[in-house]
């Protein structure tokens, strides 16, 4: 071969590179991420999802990309960040952070694969069909956070049992609200344990809600499952400690951020399921097909710290029952 007609050839592979590493760039599906909660108080489950994406042979950056959009908990946000991961047009839609997110992703598309979190029936709520077969283009898992706030009433009040009044934190934005609150009648009722509910859908919502706390001195504040919650959680946790208020939350990120007591599902666990759910599809798999998915692992915590400061003992069948005691 002559030199000339050898570089001539050299050129031509050089210049073919660029155009092979846009169509390897270009056939690596694209996930899209949508939550109603933050960055910041998302990065543990964001991570256990990865996780559960790389079990199945699939890593960000090398054999997938990720396009998050987190609405911090603005539930307005959530129709646009739907629209926008729509447009463009992403192999998967995952839409977490609870049922307002899963709700906006469904009616946002009904031919990509939706893979949601939310905390209440997503049967009831039209999401699917039944948990075995959901079919449509939508699975993915419930928390049941929505179900426990009597059993965390009841935590609470093992905790602090003669408080003549307990505040209610809620969220009447997050469509399992007042579900909540008709779950917590009938316990109340049963002991006598008058309640106090406060509204907070935004910042503003929220400092009259903890100022109305201490308008009508409750002893002890249950604040219930809701994602503009964690969005806050460290405002509310702290207002807890400041007006020295016995609290207790529905994730054990609350009770490591130094609130008193929590107790809810192992969401680490179902993220991570989701991120499996979402490598399952793009392999070839129908959401369809696979059944949404239940919590098994429960945290129950109590943070010492936080009794000690609120001169509280803590029963010892409470702390028998913790999974988890920070000291």
């Amino acid at each position: 071969m002559r030199r000339r007609d050898f570089i001539r050839l050299l050129g031509g592979v050089a210049g073919a590179w660029p155009l092979a590493a846009r169509a390897q760039q270009a056939a690596m599906p694209v996930v899209g991420f949508m939550s109603s909660r933050s960055p910041e108080d998302s990065a543990h489950v964001a991570s256990a999802f990865r996780q559960g994406l790389a079990d199945e042979g699939f890593i960000e950056g090398q054999t997938v990309k990720i396009e998050y959009r987190w609405a911090n908990g603005d539930y307005d946000k959530l129709p646009a960040l739907a629209a926008d991961l729509v447009d463009h047009n992403v192999a998967v839609l995952v839409a977490v952070g609870g049922d307002v997110s899963a709700a906006v992703a469904a009616k946002a598309t009904k031919t990509i694969p939706v893979v949601f979190g939310v905390g209440s029936n997503p049967v009831k709520a039209g999401l699917v069909a039944s948990f075995s077969r959901p079919g449509g283009n939508v699975t993915g898992f419930t928390l049941w956070t929505v179900e426990m706030e009597s059993k965390r009433l009841a935590l609470l009040r093992e905790l602090v049992p003669r408080v003549p009044l307990i505040g209610v934190l809620v969220n009447p934005r997050f469509p399992p609200t007042e579900q909540e609150l008709l779950d917590l009648e009938p316990p109340a009722k049963a002991v006598n344990q008058p309640l106090f509910v406060a509204r907070a859908n935004d910042d503003a919502e929220l400092e009259a809600a903890l100022a109305s706390f201490v308008d009508h001195h409750v002893g002890a504040l249950l604040v219930t499952a809701a994602p503009f919650f964690e969005t806050r959680l460290n405002r509310i946790v702290g207002f807890a400690a400041q007006k020295r208020l016995p609290a207790i939350y529905q994730f054990r990120e609350y009770a490591v951020a130094g609130g008193l007591i929590s107790y809810g599902p192992n969401v680490a666990e179902s993220y991570k399921d989701a991120g499996s759910y979402v490598g399952r599809i793009l392999k070839g798999e129908k959401p369809a097909d696979l059944p949404v998915t239940q919590p098994t692992k429960f945290d129950f915590l109590i943070n010492l710290k936080a009794a000690k400061t609120l001169g509280l003992t803590v029963p010892p069948t409470l702390l028998a029952e913790a999974g988890e005691v920070i000291e």
